[in-house]
């Protein structure tokens, strides 16, 4: 079941997934946060470049997309050390901080497999529908990215790195990266 708020204010989705991705034990996570072209639980398709004015302006202003537990902003869990657009979508890569509470649970949550979803808090700025009923978001205020039980996007799923990978988790941390290139390559 999907939700939003709506347009103008921010918006965050939710899904239930049809199945999840392996994750490894670690700290610093990677992953799609947004895939462009792909419809989404709740009819959305973010379009190419939608994030391009957003992140051009929170670079100017020196702030950063936050990470955040489910949405929560009272619930920071760690810091995006990267977070940019490419041919696939929306690339983050960050840190969760285990000096807070939450951000603990996170990496035991992750570890475990219990969690392996994000998700995206904007503000649609340009909108329009297509003769599908689909909502193509063209321009999009990038607000946060969070860890999320259930993604509105199946795809956007989080993988996390170990100190000290086995090589069954590097083999699957290989595997996706083999995917992500594919798919960047189509």
């Amino acid at each position: 079941m999907g939700y939003f708020e709506g347009f103008g204010a921010l918006e965050r989705k939710f899904h239930v997934p049809e199945a999840g991705l392996i994750v490894t034990d670690g700290r610093v996570i990677e992953g799609y946060a947004s895939l462009f072209g792909k419809r989404d639980q709740g009819g959305d398709v973010v379009q190419k470049g939608a994030y391009a004015a957003s992140l051009k302006a929170l670079a100017g202003a020196g702030r950063r997309v936050k990470m955040l537990w489910q949405h929560d902003p009272a619930q920071p869990i760690g810091v995006w050390d990267e977070v940019r657009e490419d041919g696939v979508g929306l690339y983050v890569k960050g840190r969760i901080l285990a000096d807070v509470e939450k951000g603990r649970e996170a990496v035991a949550l992750l570890a475990a497999g219990a969690i392996d979803g994000l998700s995206i808090g904007y503000r649609t700025l340009r909108v329009e529908k297509d003769g599908k009923g689909q909502r193509l978001l063209s321009e999009l205020e990038l607000w946060e990215v969070s860890l999320v039980t259930f993604p509105m996007l199946p795809e956007a799923r989080v993988a996390a790195k170990g100190d000290a990978l086995g090589n069954t988790w590097a083999s699957v941390a290989q595997i996706l990266e083999d995917a992500r290139r594919e798919l960047a390559a189509r």
